[in-house]
């Protein structure tokens, strides 16, 4: 049997971190097993439906790299498909279910109800094999053995999640129907729609529920609860990944910095642990540096450009080599990518404003002739690299009786309007002889 798992959400404008780990460990079981990942949006409420709250979820998911295996193609909903291609709608297959339901109200299995149809529910307890929690028996409640039958097409003709889920898992093959727990007490009801089918239902492993790092429950208001927080905040995709894997799965020897590649061969439901998880936003943070840290310079370059984009900086406009010395020298110091504006925007800058704090205290008139004696200097450079640079520095502070600090900070003021950054010399070397000569003259122009 080969594997076929899906990921089903809703298009509600927002993808929880909770959704976005679902997904992930359905993707995680089909690439381990060599199976199949389906992605199918659950849009039968037409007044919650949009084409935004859908690119939500299908931009979220590609971010993370979870490409889906099935989808419509033109119109066609039973055509292979890749990422780009899909997904189902529940939307486009309301056929599907009416047909269902009527099978259903011909075998006596379901009935209509003040407008509405209602599944006869079985009338004694259910066991839900798991692969995660394990045998769960479902009691009737008092109130469902009085009346244990429930709604599967509202009285306006809307079937309900129940009956679709099943339809649609039923209809694809569905072998495993791995989700939060918090859809365990549904699954009862899954269980006996799909024997009044005549099949038998798929495999289900619930997997523990995300919570905040105090315990409480993690709600759609909380701090990092949207996973489009991580791409606006510059996460790397894989660092997020990465640590979602440990959100409920474990490798041995208790590593946390996991490739993925490994976490696909290694990856198995009965590896899930079976109790919650508590999400750590700090320690993600940490990952995130680790990753950076060791990322080819490639990989950094392109999420780095992306980060400036974000903030209107068109790198396009300058010499490939330019921006990606640019962009190295900023390679160890940010943990984000959202921090890169603050350690590189000035490359990419024609006019850079000026720290008010520290220009107070650094451009002040004594300062202007050692920034002169060290333009002058400059100026006189057959070579502007790093080396000759600290060099020239240096010697320009000797023979000016100055100690190094009067010259540091005004240059690296000058250079790129901040007090911190990149390292000094290798950065006056990316910006060149020409940039930085001109900014120490925009500069001793400004002081008077």
């Amino acid at each position: 049997m080969k594997v076929r798992v899906r990921f089903a959400p809703s298009p509600t404008g927002f993808l929880h971190i909770g959704g976005a780990r679902t997904a992930l460990f359905n993707w995680l079981y089909a690439r381990h097993m060599g199976g199949t990942f389906v992605l199918r949006i659950e849009d039968t409420d037409a007044a919650r439906n949009s084409q935004e709250a859908v690119d939500v979820i299908l931009n979220g998911l590609r971010w993370l790299g979870l490409d889906w295996d099935e989808g419509p193609i033109s119109g066609d909903v039973t055509g292979p498909s890749k990422g780009d291609r899909g997904p189902y709608f529940q939307s486009q297959r309301s056929e599907n279910y009416r047909r269902r339901v009527e099978a259903l109200l011909s075998r006596g299995l379901a009935y209509e109800h003040e407008g509405a149809v209602k599944f006869k529910m079985a009338r004694e307890p259910i066991i839900i094999p798991d692969l995660v929690v394990g045998d769960v028996t479902r009691e009737l409640t008092d109130r469902e053995k009085l009346e244990p039958d429930f709604v599967i097409v509202r009285s306006d003709g809307q079937p309900v999640f129940h009956l679709v889920n099943v339809i649609d898992d039923l209809e694809m093959g569905i072998t495993h129907v791995i989700r939060g727990e918090d859809h365990l007490s549904n699954t009862a009801k899954h269980i006996a729609l799909f024997r009044a089918f005549g099949v038998e239902p798929p495999k289900y492993a619930h997997i523990p529920l995300i919570l905040n790092i105090d315990g409480t429950k993690m709600s759609k208001r909380d701090k990092g609860a949207s996973l489009m927080t991580y791409l606006e905040e510059g996460y790397a995709p894989e660092a997020v990944v990465n640590y979602l894997c440990l959100l409920g799965w474990s490798p041995k020897g208790n590593r946390e910095k996991v490739p993925i590649k490994e976490v696909i061969e290694l990856f198995d439901l009965p590896q899930i642990l079976r109790h919650n998880a508590r999400f750590d936003l700090n320690k993600l943070h940490w990952l995130n540096g680790e990753y950076i840290k060791e990322m080819s310079s490639d990989r950094f370059h392109e999420l780095a450009v992306h980060a400036l984009a974000r903030v209107g900086i068109d790198t396009n406009r300058y010499d490939l080599a330019y921006v990606k010395a640019a962009l190295d020298t900023s390679k160890q110091k940010v943990k984000l990518f959202s921090e890169v504006p603050t350690f590189a925007d000035f490359y990419f800058k024609d006019e850079i404003d000026f720290d008010l704090e520290a220009a107070a205290k650094d451009f002040v008139p004594e300062t202007k002739k050692y920034l002169k004696q060290l333009r002058d200097a400059f100026a006189q450079l057959s070579k502007f690299d790093a080396t000759t640079l600290n060099d020239t520095l240096k010697a320009v502070a000797a023979a000016s009786g100055a100690s190094m600090s009067v010259l540091v900070h005004p240059i690296r003021l000058a250079a790129t309007g901040r007090t911190v950054g990149p390292s000094l010399y290798h950065l006056l070397e990316v910006l060149g002889k020409e940039r930085v000569l001109s900014r120490l003259d925009r500069t001793m122009s400004r002081m008077g």
